[in-house]
């Protein structure tokens, strides 16, 4: 499968990929980005680390029209903020991840936006809509929901085991993908 054209690469950083990695013929991958095995990066998703670092999990997911970035170091930020994605997480459609630390097994709702230093512990429900403010943590075991985000209640152990269930789920989608490309 040919990545020209949408794994680019920008100055000396070009993105790496880990095994079996699937990026959608629209999507766009530039710069300083690795992205673990089994992810996948669905149509029209931009993960641009062209001022700083993105670091994706393995067996993880970025839907479609999502946008992925960071913040740049400079005078009124000197560290910047990289973004992190753990493992396991399933980023749903349209979503925006800006300079923030997702950690693992997370599902993220349609249309949210997490902000500038903002912290998502293992284990989080994001449901859709939610706006996470800059500098925010979301403490491990909970549903938040909201703009900005409050934290709605503790999740059920059926909403727990669907982390790893989506993550499969997306892994053999990809799979299905990366098969019929050849």
């Amino acid at each position: 499968m040919s990545t020209e054209g949408r794994i680019r690469p920008h100055k000396s950083h070009l993105p790496r990929l880990g095994e079996r990695v699937f990026v959608d013929a629209s999507a766009v991958v530039i710069g300083d980005v690795e992205i673990g095995a089994d992810s996948s990066i669905w149509p029209c998703a931009v993960v641009r680390g062209d001022m700083h670092r993105i670091r994706i999990g393995c067996r993880t997911s970025i839907q479609d029209n999502s946008v992925l970035h960071i913040t740049h170091a400079g005078p009124f930020n000197p560290d910047g903020w990289p973004l992190s994605i753990g493992d396991d997480v399933t980023v749903g459609h349209a979503v925006t991840l800006h300079g923030c630390s997702v950690g693992n097994r997370i599902l993220v709702g349609v249309g949210s936006i997490i902000m500038d230093g903002a912290t998502v512990e293992d284990e989080v429900v994001i449901g859709a809509g939610t706006l996470v403010p800059p500098g925010k943590r979301l403490q491990s075991g909970y549903l938040y929901v909201g703009s900005p985000c409050k934290q709605a209640r503790p999740l059920k152990d059926k909403e727990r085991e669907f982390f790893t269930y989506s993550a499969a789920n997306y892994v053999r989608l990809k799979d299905e993908y990366l098969a019929a490309a050849g």
